[in-house]
């Protein structure tokens, strides 16, 4: 007679999939934070929208690591140091330029520019890691960067030699820079403890970070008037676009590699721009759909794999 444990367990193939629908769940949750972040720097001061988000989501994290591991785990002086490098880059400085970025630009828009994750992972693993980069995935990085240069420029490139770029897309940019730092930190940090609890602590570090540098902002007077769409998207920013995503992430990071975990960012875009349009009703021109489509084209073929790069040729 079987095993009932063994026959309970579900098989490899099963388990990718599950894996992979969850990332893909991510990339809903990503794009819908756009258009609830957007919502919220609208009504709040930037530290204080990400205190918020990282408050709700800092209760539930602490939460679900004393259910599932009985706390957060030790930290050696490694540890502590990959830690604190989380909590700056994924949590502070992300959510600094995260906000500020979108008070000034569309969710859709933001969404796109964030779509540069991918390439900045793939280089990364390729300067830390010795990841192999192949000639279609060179192209493939240049193709995304003109997207880009499309969506910055809304289809006018002669106007990027003029500086013509705005301050919203800058602060976009250099959040997506916090992001892929986030990521290539964290594939150390999970040979070293579980997904959920190093996304506890980043959490536990980062949040009163942000909340000292809240203060100064004096916000009593805009959150005591704030109105019910702007708890909605706190609601929203902490559970879906900070627990759940967070959490199925880095699993992705642990189980498949920060690149492959990473090419599902891809669909972020799509859903930002979806949501933005449909939540907020912003309009999507022609610039920004060829720009998008050429970004998530390039990201693509960057993130090839390498065999499948050569089989190509």
């Amino acid at each position: 007679m079987a095993d009932p444990a063994l026959a309970a367990a579900p098989s490899p193939a099963a388990s990718r999939l599950g894996l992979y629908a969850k990332l893909v769940l991510v990339a809903v949750f990503w794009g819908g934070m756009y258009t609830a972040g957007r919502i919220l720097a609208r009504l709040v001061p930037h530290f204080t929208a990400a205190t918020l988000r990282f408050a709700v989501a800092a209760v539930i994290l602490i939460a679900l690591v004393r259910a599932r591991e009985g706390g957060l785990p030790r930290l050696d002086r490694r540890e502590a140091a990959l830690v604190l490098a989380l909590a700056l880059t994924g949590v502070f400085f992300f959510n600094l330029l995260f906000f500020g970025s979108l008070e000034r630009i569309g969710a859709g828009r933001g969404a796109l520019i964030m779509a540069l994750n991918p390439l900045g992972i793939a280089v990364g693993a390729w300067l830390l890691f010795h990841a192999r980069m192949t000639p279609v995935r060179w192209a493939g990085i240049a193709l995304a960067i003109l997207g880009a240069a499309v969506v910055v420029s809304r289809g006018e490139l002669a106007t990027l030699a003029e500086g013509a770029i705005g301050l919203g897309e800058l602060l976009m940019m250099g959040a997506a820079l916090c992001w892929v730092a986030y990521t290539l930190i964290g594939r150390p940090v999970m040979t070293r403890m579980s997904p959920l609890g190093a996304t506890a602590w980043a959490a536990v570090v980062g949040t009163p970070l942000l909340a000292a540098c809240a203060a100064f902002e004096r916000p009593w007077t805009a959150l005591a008037a704030m109105p019910a769409d702007g708890w909605w998207a706190v609601a929203y920013l902490g559970v879906f676009g900070t627990v759940l995503a967070f959490l199925w992430f880095n699993e992705g990071v642990q189980r498949i590699g920060p690149t492959r975990a990473g090419v599902f960012i891809n669909l972020v875009p799509v859903f930002g721009v979806a949501i933005g349009a449909f939540v907020l009703g912003e309009v999507v021109p022609a610039s920004l759909v060829l720009g998008g489509v050429m970004v998530i084209a390039g990201v693509t073929l960057a993130n090839q794999p390498a065999r499948a790069a050569q089989s190509s040729r």
